[in-house]
């Protein structure tokens, strides 16, 4: 963890602009009828996990160019989530994904808390194949023709909800490659139907308290067809399974031109938004930095949350999953996690009455400008007054570069050679 007397130093040197930041903003926000202490005490209570591969150097299908430091495995990548956290208050929980992350539950759970962290929700993988597994999902893994593969597939699952029981987690994520590349590969509905069989016996072996998030993604591996293509399909899954089926939406699983935000509010308005995978995307699954390429659609998916957040029952799991090929993994993070609660202060600023009034006498113009101006405004000194007041940094990215953090690691961890294919 990095020492907090430089935390403390480097606060020390922007606390003056920032405060006198935060009085004009409020001042600003008390003509428009806000109160700028509940929403950054809202913005203070909100938090997105990390995933555990996010700390890694990502890559794509062509190649992958080791950074220094890597992490060497699930207790270096705990250190690495520690030290964001430590920086942005904003991400108190890990992600594991099995069986890249196994290990003792024991040591897990201490090394959470000697970082001060807790587990969010398992990822399993069957996208690829595991050293020991006598059966490959090269052509498929929940749907594969073959049943003893199909079995192996459910196993994995229901080992990856025993690992989390051991480690606090309450929730299973399961995203499959299965598809076909060849039309006539495969037989839609039957392949379909395997799948729906398989998942109700992993189904069957959650938790009372646990939830189980499928992901949908328009394409890759499967470049042909895809078994969980839309959110349409990963809805009839989530109502075939049960209630504690929900469906997880990732931001860049979807082709350039679709309304994510509508998806939002339709799977909100039916009880089966499960959650997000947050990043950003300009031609398909980039995995690019969250609110890099589009913040106002960060933002437009932020106003269903805000707008449906005093539902009953209404909890949907929040997680950054991107792939940091040309920067910093952990400088990216604090950065995305700073966007998201960017998006969240800013659809806090809603003028929900005008809006509603607008919509109701058909003012389009005025309707979207309600939504410009929230989207406008600075939010910056709120968000910075709820790191520093949390014990965080006002600027993240310059305390942790100030820290040497990056350098002390890549000392001791030993350099990754090569450059090969991918993503993490």
């Amino acid at each position: 963890m990095i020492d907090k007397g430089l935390i403390e130093s480097e606060n020390a040197a922007r606390e003056d602009a920032l405060r006198a930041d935060y009085e004009a903003l409020g001042d600003h926000l008390d003509r428009r009828g806000m109160d700028i202490g509940r929403v950054r005490d809202k913005v203070a209570a909100y938090g997105v996990a990390i995933p555990s591969w996010g700390v890694g150097t990502g890559g794509t299908r062509f190649a992958r160019f080791p950074g220094p430091g890597e992490p060497r495995g699930i207790f270096d990548k705990l250190d690495d989530c520690g030290v964001i956290h430590q920086m942005t208050c904003a991400t108190p929980s890990v992600s594991l994904h099995i069986p890249w992350d196994k290990a003792p539950a024991a040591d897990l759970n201490a090394k959470a808390e000697e970082v001060g962290l807790g587990f969010d929700a398992m990822n399993s993988n069957t996208f690829q194949d595991h050293v020991g597994d006598p059966r490959s999902y090269k052509f498929g893994s929940l749907s594969h023709v073959d049943s003893s593969t199909r079995a192996q597939a459910i196993e994995h699952n229901l080992e990856c909800i025993d690992i989390g029981k051991s480690i606090g987690s309450t929730a299973l994520t399961v995203w499959i490659g299965d598809g076909s590349n060849f039309p006539g590969q495969t037989d839609f509905t039957r392949q379909f139907d395997r799948y729906l069989d398989a998942m109700k016996q992993v189904y069957a072996g959650l938790p009372d308290d646990w939830r189980l998030f499928t992901e949908h993604k328009i394409y890759e591996p499967a470049f042909y067809s895809t078994v969980v293509q839309d959110w349409g399909t990963n809805y009839l899954i989530a109502q075939e399974l049960g209630e504690k089926a929900q469906c997880l939406v990732d931001l860049g699983h979807h082709a350039p031109t679709v309304n994510i935000e509508m998806i939002v509010a339709r799977l909100i308005r039916f009880g089966k938004l499960g959650g997000f995978h947050f990043n950003d995307s300009k031609y398909g699954d980039d995995d690019l930095d969250t609110g890099s390429i589009d913040p106002f659609r960060l933002f437009l998916v932020f106003n269903e949350l805000v707008e449906a957040e005093d539902r009953p029952g209404f909890a949907p799991a929040h997680m950054l999953d991107q792939s940091h090929n040309v920067t910093d993994p952990m400088e990216s993070l604090m950065m995305s996690a700073s966007e998201v609660r960017r998006a969240y202060a800013q659809a806090l600023l809603v003028d929900r009455a005008a809006l509603r009034g607008f919509q109701g006498d058909n003012d389009a113009l005025m309707a979207a400008q309600t939504l410009k101006a929230a989207f406008r405004t600075d939010v910056e000194p709120i968000l910075a007054m709820a790191r520093m007041e949390a014990g965080g940094a006002i600027d993240p990215v310059a305390a942790f570069r100030a820290s040497g953090y990056r350098a002390k690691v890549a000392a001791e961890r030993a350099a990754v050679t090569g450059a090969g294919g991918g993503i993490v």
